[in-house]
């Protein structure tokens, strides 16, 4: 206290922060010199920048008058630096040392701590400094002088050689540099060399000098002071005390390094508490890589909602046996590669789409028949087998965890979404990789249970009952089929005659419904789209109409609505698909949509057929080779015939074409169209109809989807 009397405060003083000059003030700090002798009373010849290096050079003159010039001296200099002959190039024009170059050099690289202060009438004013920038002399004359004395030693030596005789001829050899690999380029960028070749690259900025009585330096000097008297500029120097208090004393480096700090790949449970609900799933999933819902959902605790988190997880990882995997691309993303093979990312992730599709159809693999089907390395697969199964001797790599029964009979929604997104995973690899086309297996109720656990005579027992319960259904499902539509077709002036079916008919039906495989297990919505006012669907007249009025079991169901709307979008964006793709398009479809959606409710093969030929599409019968390796569903083509553009005529010309031809010459297409349109098409024109509906391959034209490579 006693102190604080003694020093007492006798005037307070307002800072203000004046950021006009914030990104443009440096300091420049120049050698001592006397104190009655400034910088400013030497003329500046000159001064350059170079901007991103943030170098000064400045010229100055040398007082040669002065009495501690020493003229002998300047002389002898300026003869070794230009030589006798004095012309435009020379360094020094006056054959004499009349000048001396400054150049810079960086103090610090962090300036946010100085400012340059400007104290008038009772207020400081703060700007801050951009840079700081110490200038010392430069003595490249010597390099100058240097390089002229080697070369008037080589002149002299050229002279006294000229009589002597012509040297011998030297054998030479020639080499050729090899390809540079990118190891050896990132060595070359960062190494000293090529750092100095860059930044003598940079090109020199001329300035113009200004004195400090200058009224351009009058001018300037006034951005010093803060313009702004409301102290709108100034809200940076207001702080609370705390936060002013960790401005003048901030925790010490050694603090800092004292607490623990964790591993960059480990995350306590507290921390990932206060992550949303997707990232804590992302991150649990690639740490762990295969786990069971139930597990999951302890982790994340008891208020979490399962809906979320069911929605969350098959975004970032695929069903399995009944448990969680996480997804390749989650641990192998884009730019990545293998630290073992050097393979990209996209190889990777095939490769283990590929092992994880093998386990949903066994619990065993064998790690040789992986790397016999994906050729990557034995490194890579071991890698793929150890996040989701353990070895077992003398049998393979076993899954790691159990069949989990309980989600699978509990989420039935989930499990079929997760069908539909690996059959289409499934259809991809076999055309990468040349598979033998497998079935994924089919289970009763959405998988009812492991692969491999039923006896012979169990499942034979089972798909008795299973035909049992299915025939007494569709019995019931005809009978009230029947009854809905008599009640609603029959108008005052339509007489609709009602043909029941005959016995060989029904049977025939029954057969047909049990050999066709559907997209969907469900026998309700089959039966909706195979019967059409008491007739099979073979022999129905159009799938969404009947005598001219909608159907009401049929088109005019939620599903049908839905399954339409599909069709016709996807073939307003494609013109031309096979059944094959079209299928992939609606499991992807399907893999989009909120569990419980109308489209799960079954449509198969037939109904998704007569959709897309009732939503103005044709089949177009392609001649396909005799020894073609495409499947059934590739063989089948549809297009749509119009969309109501101008380019309609055109297109319908070119499906004309592919109907007789499997692939085409384009000089023939383009005869045809003019030959059939009646005037010359310009090359945009035949250009557009080509890729709405086909792709070019080893020069010919082929429908999209029918080119076999």
């Amino acid at each position: 206290m006693a102190n604080e009397e003694d020093d007492p405060v006798i005037q307070e003083i307002d800072v203000y922060l004046a950021k006009s000059l914030a990104e443009k003030l440096y300091l420049f700090q120049y050698p001592v010199r006397p104190a009655s002798m400034t910088y400013d009373d030497i003329p500046h010849l000159s001064a350059k920048i170079k901007p991103k290096q943030q170098k000064v050079e400045l010229e100055m003159a040398i007082d040669t008058l002065n009495p501690n010039y020493c003229r002998s001296k300047g002389e002898q200099i300026a003869l070794n630096v230009d030589g006798a002959c004095a012309d435009e190039t020379s360094t020094y024009s006056s054959k004499l040392m009349d000048k001396q170059t400054f150049c810079s050099s960086q103090t610090t690289s962090n300036t946010a701590r100085y400012a340059a202060a400007l104290y008038r009438q009772g207020e400081l004013h703060l700007t801050p400094l951009h840079g700081i920038l110490q200038l010392r002399p430069s003595f490249s004359y010597l390099d100058k002088a240097d390089a002229k004395h080697r070369e008037r030693e080589a002149a002299n030596e050229g002279d006294s050689s000229q009589d002597e005789a012509e040297e011998d001829v030297k054998q030479i050899t020639v080499r050729f540099s090899r390809p540079e690999s990118e190891q050896a380029r990132q060595r070359r960028v960062q190494s000293y060399e090529f750092l100095q070749k860059k930044h003598a690259e940079e090109p020199w900025v001329h300035l113009h000098y200004y004195g400090v009585r200058d009224s351009r330096s009058e001018h300037e000097r006034q951005y010093l002071l803060c313009q702004g008297s409301s102290g709108v500029e100034n809200t940076e120097l207001v702080k609370s005390p705390s936060e002013y208090l960790m401005m003048l004393m901030p925790p010490s480096p050694e603090e800092e390094k004292d607490k623990p700090v964790a591993p960059s790949n480990v995350l306590s449970m507290a921390q990932l508490r206060t992550l949303p609900l997707a990232d804590q799933i992302k991150v649990l999933m690639k740490n762990v890589k295969v786990m069971p819902f139930a597990n999951l959902m302890s982790l994340l605790g008891p208020s979490v909602d399962s809906v979320a988190v069911l929605r969350g997880i098959q975004k970032v990882a695929m069903l399995v046996q009944g448990n969680w995997v996480v997804k390749s691309d989650i641990l192998y993303p884009k730019d990545s590669s293998s630290p073992h093979s050097g393979m990209p990312a996209e190889v990777l992730c095939r490769g283990r789409d590929f092992v994880m599709w093998k386990f949903t159809q066994s619990r065993w693999v064998v790690r040789k028949e992986v790397a016999a089907v994906t050729k990557l390395c034995a490194e890579d697969v071991k890698d793929f087998l150890e996040h989701m199964a353990v070895v077992r001797i003398n049998k393979g790599w076993e899954f790691l965890l159990p069949y989990d029964l309980e989600f699978i009979k509990k989420h039935p929604d989930v499990v079929q979404r997760q069908h539909m997104l690996w059959s289409g995973i499934q259809a991809k690899l076999e055309k990468v990789y040349n598979l033998v086309k497998e079935t994924m297996p089919k289970k009763p109720d959405g998988q009812s249970g492991p692969a491999g656990m039923l006896s012979g005579e169990q499942r034979v027992q089972t798909a008795k009952t299973k035909a049992q319960q299915n025939h007494a259904f569709l019995e019931r499902e005809l009978q009230r089929r029947k009854e809905q539509m008599r009640a609603a077709t029959v108008l005052p002036s339509v007489q609709i005659k009602e043909e029941p079916l005959s016995e060989e008919e029904a049977d025939g039906e029954e057969l047909e419904a049990e050999e066709e495989e559907p997209m969907d297990t469900s026998p309700s919505s089959c039966l909706s789209t195979k019967l059409a006012n008491g007739l099979p669907a073979g022999r129905a007249v159009g799938g969404d109409n009947l005598n001219g009025h909608p159907i009401p079991g049929c088109a005019s169901s939620p599903a049908a609505r839905e399954l339409k709307a599909f069709v016709e979008a996807t073939f307003q964006r494609q013109f031309v698909l096979t059944l094959s793709e079209l299928k992939r398009l609606f499991n992807l479809h399907l893999a989009g949509l909120p569990p419980g959606h109308t489209l799960f409710s079954g449509i198969s093969d037939r109904m998704l057929q007569d959709t897309v030929l009732a939503a103005g599409c044709k089949q177009i019968l392609v001649p396909f080779p005799p020894q073609t390796a495409a499947s059934p569903d590739e063989q089948k083509v549809f297009a749509l015939w119009e969309s109501g553009d101008i380019s309609d005529q055109h297109r319908q010309v070119l499906l004309e074409i592919f109907s007789k031809n499997y692939r085409v010459r384009r000089n023939m297409i383009q005869s045809r169209l003019t030959q059939e349109c009646g005037e010359e098409l310009s090359k945009q024109d035949v250009d557009k109809v080509l890729k709405d509906c086909c792709v070019s391959y080893g020069g010919m034209w082929y429908l999209k989807g029918t080119v076999q490579s």
